[in-house]
């Protein structure tokens, strides 16, 4: 897990797969076969829909709703095997048409899922030229992949932390400290009520991408968002003094941390909490019903988590008699939350 601790090195596909837990494929031979014949079968019917000029729209729903009933139903393995046998299909040049897949599979950060990717999936002023100046299938196409279940979700979530935040300010005041693990640009804070009105001491930004962390020092210059350089292991290793917090966040990491490292990450922020301070984490959710095309057209693979599994990062972590926890799904039950509130 050394790649993801240390917050530095490119998240990929190929990256995150190989810290999953893999059998052999050839335990799966039959299987595997089987599933490789529908998935061509799916991918042909693809490609005949294409070349009849089909709306793009309801071609890529189509696709991910097969994608889902093939990735739901066979084992991993056999899934993580598929995922080349997809991206080699002379159809993916037509889904890179679209700008947020094309951003997603191309990675020109270096890593998955960055804050440009996130601005995609937000419908972010910031990313409305690069949508303008799509293809007519390009746009046809994103105006379908930017509602998907999961982004969607990331929408509700971005949101969920803003109402957060200006809840903590309104409780505690302006002397209230925010910090956000893996800031990216910090998209949040733009409907952020408290900030808006000077009603917070502090709002770290704290990101491993030099880009996103100069985005933020930029946009929100003169507020109380100080943006800063650091990744997972700075947090770890407290490689910054950063301090105390009323209110600290990771909206988005937790994806792509294993068991053992989120619990040292969350222990870690529950010791840099305040009395009666929150820690929030969130995580995609298991059975999320785009994850079949997100894996091979997007190349963005996602660590899905249950209710189950956020429980038991949470008691590996902390002492339930000294917090008051729980652990809920959103809106869209795509992503789930868990709270952590420290007593003082």
């Amino acid at each position: 897990m050394q790649t993801i601790l240390d917050g530095k090195s490119l998240i990929t596909a190929a990256m995150l797969a190989g810290t999953l837990p893999r059998g052999k494929l050839e335990h799966h031979g039959e299987a595997f076969e089987t599933a490789r014949a529908e998935l061509a079968l799916i991918l042909h019917a693809t490609q005949q829909q294409i070349e009849q000029d089909k709306n793009p729209a309801e071609i890529v729903g189509r696709l991910l709703s097969f994608l889902n009933g093939l990735h739901s139903k066979v084992h991993p393995d056999v899934w993580h095997a598929l995922i080349p046998v997809a991206q080699n299909h002379p159809i993916l040049k037509y889904f890179l048409e679209d700008p947020l897949t094309h951003w997603s599979f191309t990675k020109p950060r270096g890593y998955s899922g960055d804050a440009q990717l996130l601005d995609y999936i937000y419908c972010d002023p910031h990313v409305a030229e690069s949508v303008a100046n799509a293809s007519e299938i390009g746009k046809a196409l994103y105006s379908h992949t930017q509602n998907v279940p999961s982004c969607v979700a990331a929408r509700e979530r971005r949101d969920l932390l803003t109402r957060y935040v200006d809840e903590i300010a309104v409780k505690n005041g302006p002397q209230s400290e925010v910090l956000a693990i893996a800031a990216g640009h910090l998209r949040e804070a733009n409907r952020s009520v408290a900030l808006t009105e000077g009603r917070l001491k502090r709002w770290i930004a704290l990101d491993q991408d030099p880009q996103s962390v100069g985005l933020i020092a930029r946009d929100f210059q003169g507020t109380a968002v100080e943006a800063i350089d650091g990744s997972v292991r700075t947090v770890l290793t407290r490689g910054h003094k950063l301090g105390k917090f009323d209110f600290i966040y990771a909206s988005g990491l937790y994806d792509y941390l294993a068991h053992n490292v989120a619990v040292k990450l969350t222990k870690t922020c529950l010791q840099m909490l305040k009395p009666n301070g929150t820690f929030l984490f969130a995580n995609y959710a298991e059975g999320t019903p785009d994850a079949g095309y997100r894996e091979t057209f997007m190349d963005w693979v996602l660590l899905l988590r249950s209710e189950v599994d956020m429980w038991n990062i949470v008691n590996a972590s902390v002492d339930r008699n000294t917090v008051e926890a729980r652990v809920f799904f959103g809106e869209n039950r795509n992503v789930l939350y868990a709270v952590i509130e420290k007593r003082g």
